[in-house]
């Protein structure tokens, strides 16, 4: 029930147009009760009138007929267009407000939490089940009530015109409610459990489409197609248990609803033979019975639809309540400008309180204008480390600084609006470069945007193809190669021109022609900034203001190219090997 109580506060904003469409829909399902009224009129009142002759019969009946063509042709069609339009129109703005919140909780989710959960099932929440809420309000705040205002005006009329038979035709009515308490808390469960499955089957779905091309490579087609079936039994599985409940639940229902007529029909027939009940109450009475069990069947499918909804609710809510690692402090203040000095004071860090320290007792002081390289073998911490500088994770212990300023008093999003970082697999958005390139500022001209194309020498490749600026580049970029990607991502930090520069590996895997392009646009843009390097091949970083070798989480070494080369430790040996290793290299090429 908590979901229902945080789902209705999404639900409060538009409760009066809920109301008049409930009040619409009265009318809109009130017009159709007066149709066993009028046959039992035509059957009592006119073709079983004494005394009244075939003409005034004739007139009469085309009156009757004539008003009720008004209401039925005139009136009720401008009523069903507008209960319709209102409920469509509320049902799906209270999505609209639910995705919109969605969306600014998975900006805020951090990077451990996307580590480990699958893109996939994120987006089974976002769109599967929080279209699966809206018959929440489609049926549970508009059509139930209807339905049962339905019901209790049919039985009025029912009472009025006899009331025993009106207590034989509801007699069944307590079978229902206790039909429903059998039922329908396991298929709350159920329709949970089919839901996670499907959300698994979307969820690997997903990760093996981007996978194809290493799925190819490899000729895994058939391991694949394996892997796929587990998953996708499961959901099978899952949702045949909850389509067997389900139809156990409507057997069930349909026999009680098909035994309260048969009731009705020999009552009515004893109490004719035995009584003085008329034939027009008769045909009224089996006329209302299809009045009042239709809509006590749509309740019956509500009940289910309901339950399907609200489990949808909550795995809509337990993705809401996931929590963020990074928050602002109350007193956080925003980052207004940024000098450039950074500085690590005994900063250690773990990923969970479970896990031991990937960074132990950091102490690092960088000044404005700096370049800063961090260097040493895969798992060492290097990217770890930066990655504290814009806040993707907290330090353990210590303090990290910007300016003499704990960065955790500031508010975070004006911190990373200071830093700029271009990674070595740097995503491209599947829309134009130009577009791209302004994701470093989405209010830059053309102008601006082809500045820092020829900054990042990206200008000449873009305007080489067929639609310049405007071409678009494919998911994850698919279409551009490597090094053009990367120019594009340098451009887009051109653009956003900030005082902190943080560059991973931003020149690996590149072949030379495009490594010279963007190791000179680096170059260029790390100029008059603080700037941050992590490298695997230290020929690209000898130009580096200071060096930090860094090995098991721990600052080993520290100087410039020169100064470590001639102190002949571990970073005087790595150089080495790889010195030897690129020999070899371009040996075995020629």
């Amino acid at each position: 029930m908590d979901s229902i109580k945080r789902y209705m506060a999404f639900v409060k904003p538009y409760k009066w147009k809920i109301l008049w469409t409930v009040l619409i829909g009265i009318i809109k399902f009130g017009i159709p009760l007066l149709m066993p009224l009028i046959v039992k009129y035509v059957i009592d009142n006119i073709l079983g009138a004494e005394g009244m002759s075939d003409s005034e019969k004739i007139s009469q009946l085309i009156w009757l007929m004539g008003g009720a063509f008004v209401i039925f042709l005139v009136l009720r069609p401008p009523v069903e267009y507008l209960r319709q339009y209102l409920a469509q129109w509320t049902g799906n703005k209270i999505l609209y407000d639910i995705r919109d919140k969605l969306f600014d909780h998975i900006q805020r989710l951090s990077l451990r939490f996307y580590s480990q959960t699958k893109t996939g099932e994120i987006i089974s929440r976002v769109i599967h089940d929080v279209e699966q809420t809206k018959n929440f309000v489609m049926t549970g705040l508009m059509n139930v009530w209807l339905d049962m205002i339905t019901i209790l005006i049919a039985i009025g009329i029912m009472m009025a015109m006899d009331f025993w038979l009106t207590i034989v035709a509801i007699a069944l009515f307590p079978l229902y409610g206790l039909a429903v308490k059998i039922f329908y808390g396991r298929l709350r469960s159920l329709t949970r459990d089919r839901s996670q499955a499907l959300a698994q089957v979307q969820g690997h779905l997903h990760e093996r489409v981007q996978g194809v091309p290493v799925t190819r490579s490899f000729a895994l087609e058939d391991y694949e197609q394996e892997q796929f079936d587990q998953q996708n039994t499961n959901f099978f599985k899952k949702a045949i248990a909850h389509t067997s409940w389900n139809a156990k639940t409507f057997a069930v229902m349909n026999t009680i609803t098909d035994l309260a007529p048969l009731l009705v029909v020999g009552f009515a027939g004893y109490f004719a033979i035995t009584g003085d009940l008329t034939v027009g109450t008769i045909a009224a009475f089996v006329g209302y019975m299809d009045r009042v069990y239709s809509p006590l069947r749509r309740l019956i499918s509500s009940s289910t639809v309901l339950v399907q909804s609200i489990a949808s609710m909550d795995r809509v809510f337990e993705f809401i309540d996931e929590k963020y690692d990074i928050v602002d402090d109350k007193d956080a203040k925003p980052l207004e400008r940024v000098h450039g000095d950074v500085h690590f004071e005994n900063v250690s860090f773990k990923y969970t309180d479970e896990e031991s320290l990937v960074l132990k007792n950091i102490n690092l002081d960088v000044k404005k204008g700096e370049t800063v390289a961090f260097v040493g073998m895969s798992g060492g911490g290097k990217s770890t480390l930066i990655s504290l500088i814009p806040r993707f994770y907290d330090v353990t212990e210590g303090r990290l600084k910007i300016d003499g300023t704990d960065i955790k008093d500031v508010q975070v999003r004006t911190l990373r609006d200071k830093i700029g970082m271009v990674l070595q697999d740097n995503i491209l958005f599947s829309e134009s470069i130009a577009m791209n390139i302004r994701m470093g500022n989405p209010y830059a001209t053309d102008e601006q945007v082809m500045e820092a194309a020829r900054a990042a020498n990206a200008h000449e490749f873009i305007t080489g193809l067929s639609d310049g600026y405007d071409t678009l580049v494919g998911e994850r970029g698919v279409k551009l190669s490597g090094g053009q990607k990367q120019r594009i991502a340098i451009a887009r930090v051109f653009l956003k021109n900030p005082p902190i520069l943080i560059l991973d590996e931003a020149t690996s895997a590149l072949d030379l022609e495009s490594e010279h392009l963007i190791q000179e646009a680096l170059e260029k843009l790390a100029s008059n900034r603080t700037t941050f390097i992590v490298a695997h091949r230290l020929s690209t970083i000898t130009h580096a203001d200071r060096i930090v070798l860094i090995e098991n989480g721990e600052i080993k070494e520290q100087g410039s190219h020169q100064e470590l080369m001639n102190l002949k430790g571990n970073y005087y040996s790595l150089f080495q090997v790889q010195e030897l290793d690129d020999s070899k290299t371009e040996y075995l090429g020629t």
